[in-house]
């Protein structure tokens, strides 16, 4: 078992800041990928944040009410290890990115 901690994501827009405005989950709670998370206000709207992995909810860094920049941990996953290292792609299952070179006009 390992745990990864996943940060307040950029949620678009210039937005720095999100308060929380209820937890969906409790620390201890079981989740799957996409079960949702919490729910979040920024000065724009409310958006509903879903869990980015599945594995048991150990900490909740940020009580309801409470504010947090982009970037600081919002919660932290109990998870099982999965190919020695949690969070990696193995390098055959990564994404491959293809570009063309257009040769300059003369």
């Amino acid at each position: 078992m390992a745990e990864a901690t996943f940060p307040l994501p950029d949620l678009g827009e210039g937005l720095i800041s999100a308060h929380v405005l209820e937890w969906l989950v409790a620390e201890g709670d079981w989740v799957e990928r996409n079960d949702p998370l919490v729910e979040l206000e920024t000065t724009k709207s409310s958006v509903e944040i879903p869990s980015p992995q599945t594995g048991r909810v150990s900490k909740l860094h940020v009580a309801a009410g409470g504010e947090l920049d982009v970037g600081d941990p919002l919660v932290t996953f109990t998870v099982e290890e999965q190919a020695g290292i949690v969070g990696t792609v193995p390098e055959d299952r990564a994404p491959q990115r293809r570009v063309r070179l257009i040769p300059p006009e003369d």
